[in-house]
């Protein structure tokens, strides 16, 4: 790649992520129905395109992993997300602090930077979690920050993707279980299975549980803090509504870990699970999706190998594969009749095949 290009090529088919920041932004500059814009693009135009298309199973070539792999543009991509983020937050504190600003309008905008924090705060965050230098893990925590889900970041790297697809996992949700069953299981269990996972960490180092070294102590102690600070600094209506678009955010994570492994399970061998294969994840090839949200519905490669970047990540023939897109499906899950109507049918026919007859 030509050291004067900001972006490659190849690298240009992830550029409507940005689509995300931008209908946010809008939606924060506006007023009445239009506050809503952000909702309506995401959970409506989004899904509504991917019902039209299949999506490419195509994987790249072992020269053009290499190729991807060389080219700093998807990290480009990726690290830009982060400044957007932070923008995003101090004009939505800014208008939030705003006098005389109407309630639907601020409910609007609430929903905005909900959306913003699920897919910049958590999403972006996620993938710089894996990776392996201080300065990716570092802005992985200060996104997960602007949605107050720092503890994200121990439970889903050490607890998740151990546990992934067993009754261990609090984030993996069981066959017949509600999305909203799993809400308050998943969220819980979570929060707790970090402080059980940094715990033990301490123990085995042997050092204090209550010290300094305590990665969840100081987690509460940020958040509390930019709370604090924000409650001080923009008041209490500031502070309350910066609440409510992070539980948006934490809700759209959630609602993707419960369609991401939803009934299926991997078998117990003796006192140890079998290896996490392509079979034990919910994948999606649906172009849109893909692009929006980095090659998150690529999860079967995703929890395969966990080191692997975002745009080399691999179609399975082996995976069960969702209906449409990851937009689509979390709409689906909302309503749990139809959810269970249709994903138990998919998991008939796919406990049906070679692969899935193996399934827990």
């Amino acid at each position: 790649m030509p050291s004067g290009l900001p972006l490659s090529k190849r690298s240009l088919r992830y550029l409507p992520v940005y689509l995300v920041p931008g209908v946010v932004f809008f939606s924060l500059t506006a007023t009445g129905v239009w506050t809503f814009t952000a909702v309506v693009v995401l959970f409506g135009i989004i899904p509504l395109a991917e019902c039209l298309t299949r999506g490419s199973t195509r994987n790249l070539t072992a020269e053009e992993e290499l190729e991807v792999l060389g080219d700093p543009s998807f990290d480009r991509i990726l690290y830009s997300l982060v400044p957007l983020q932070a923008g995003l937050l101090l004009f939505f504190l800014y208008r939030m602090s705003e006098e005389g600003l109407p309630l639907t309008d601020r409910i609007g905008m609430i929903t905005a930077m909900g959306m913003a924090c699920g897919v910049l705060g958590i999403n972006a965050a996620h993938e710089l979690g894996h990776r392996s230098s201080v300065f990716e893990r570092t802005l992985s925590r200060f996104l997960l920050l602007t949605t107050l889900y720092m503890h994200f970041h121990i439970e889903h790297n050490r607890g998740h993707h151990k546990n992934v697809s067993t009754d261990l996992d609090p984030a993996s949700s069981r066959y017949g279980e509600s999305v909203y069953a799993f809400f308050l299981r998943s969220i819980y269990g979570g929060w707790i299975s970090a402080w059980q996972l940094e715990a033990e960490r301490l123990r085995r180092m042997h050092r204090p549980v209550w010290g300094p070294e305590n990665e969840m102590l100081w987690y509460q102690i940020i958040q509390a803090g930019l709370v604090g600070l924000i409650f001080f600094g923009l008041g209490e209506t500031a502070a309350l509504s910066f609440l409510a678009a992070a539980l948006v955010g934490v809700l759209l994570l959630e609602t993707v870990n419960y369609i991401e492994h939803y009934g299926l399970r991997r078998r117990r061998n003796g006192l140890r699970y079998e290896r996490t294969l392509p079979a034990h994840s919910w994948n999606s090839n649906h172009p849109l999706g893909r692009a929006v949200l980095l090659e998150l519905s690529r999860h079967s490669d995703h929890h395969y190998q966990a080191s692997r970047k975002f745009p080399v990540l691999r179609h399975f023939d082996e995976s069960p594969q969702m209906p449409t897109g990851y937009p689509g499906m979390m709409l689906l899950s909302l309503v749990p009749p139809l959810w269970f109507l249709i994903m138990h049918r998919e998991i008939k026919h796919y406990r049906q095949t070679r692969v899935g007859a193996a399934l827990a």
